[in-house]
């Protein structure tokens, strides 16, 4: 491997892991989605997991609990798709697509999304251990279910987040600043690679 083979890996490292990061994220959120799709469309199968409430709601399907799905439904797609936009940031998309609003909620979603699966995850264990009382009407399928796999889920796809988000940051020297052009990292390492001992030869 050449000197500008090793100064180029560096940066290009950090981009392959972001993009892996990132589809990994929006497969866990799409297929998160996939199942409150397959819910609201009427389906019953793994509704008995969940328990609670939320299962009466949604074997009762009132209009109101199919809205609430479909809503549901296009939040989660939404924060799916939004890994790979904020971290691969396609030119074919919109500018603002790739601004600091989009990074910044992105941040805050996943971070939410990590916090959320890792109490609720808690507090399945600890149900399911006897530590706190879950109540007497406590289904303890339904608590093991979330304890070892829906929550999960969420740390799962908010740290894959996460991850994709840190590594695809923007470095504070390659920000665009007012009346400057982007300097473009790899050309300036292919300079710092090349050999220097001779003058360029000027034209007569």
């Amino acid at each position: 491997m050449g000197t500008a083979d090793r100064l180029l890996t560096p940066d290009l490292r950090p981009r392959t892991a972001a993009v892996v990061a990132a589809s990994v994220a929006a497969g866990l959120g799409l297929a998160h989605a996939a199942v409150s799709a397959y819910w609201a469309l009427g389906g019953t199968a793994l509704l008995g997991t969940i328990g609670g409430a939320i299962e009466r709601w949604g074997r009762g399907r009132g209009p109101s609990v199919v809205i609430a799905l479909w809503g549901i439904v296009a939040v989660k797609t939404m924060l799916a798709v939004a890994a790979p936009i904020v971290a691969i940031r396609p030119s074919w998309l919109p500018q603002w697509t790739r601004g600091r609003v989009p990074r910044i909620l992105s941040w805050v979603a996943a971070v939410s999304m990590t916090i959320y699966g890792g109490l609720q995850t808690l507090g399945s264990l600890l149900g399911l251990t006897g530590a706190v009382n879950p109540g007497p009407d406590a289904n303890r399928g339904a608590l093991a279910w979330h304890a070892f796999f829906w929550d999960p889920w969420f740390i799962a796809w908010g740290a894959a987040f996460l991850i994709s988000l840190w590594l695809a940051r923007p470095s504070p020297r390659n920000e665009k600043a007012p009346g400057r052009r982007r300097e473009n990292p790899a050309s300036r390492d292919f300079e710092r690679a090349a050999p220097t001992g001779f003058e360029p030869v000027s034209e007569p």
